[in-house]
């Protein structure tokens, strides 16, 4: 599921890094399965998986600097 704004700026940084490690392996998943299969249910999932890494990450840096 994906995770919203509000939702990724309550998390802590530890939490933050964390479900980045996570979202990248689902990501890896993602790819890996579209590969072997060479379809995907809903192909969007992937480009929504990078996107939402790409808040985690904007949300974690923010953080990092007002610390």
């Amino acid at each position: 599921r994906d995770m919203k704004l509000q939702e990724i700026k309550e998390k802590t940084i530890d939490e933050l890094k964390e479900l980045i490690l996570e979202s990248k392996k689902e990501l890896f998943t993602l790819k890996m399965g579209h590969n072997k299969l060479k379809q995907l249910e809903n192909t969007a999932s992937i480009s929504n998986k990078k996107r939402e890494i790409a808040r985690m990450k904007t949300v974690l840096r923010q953080k990092e600097l007002n610390v």
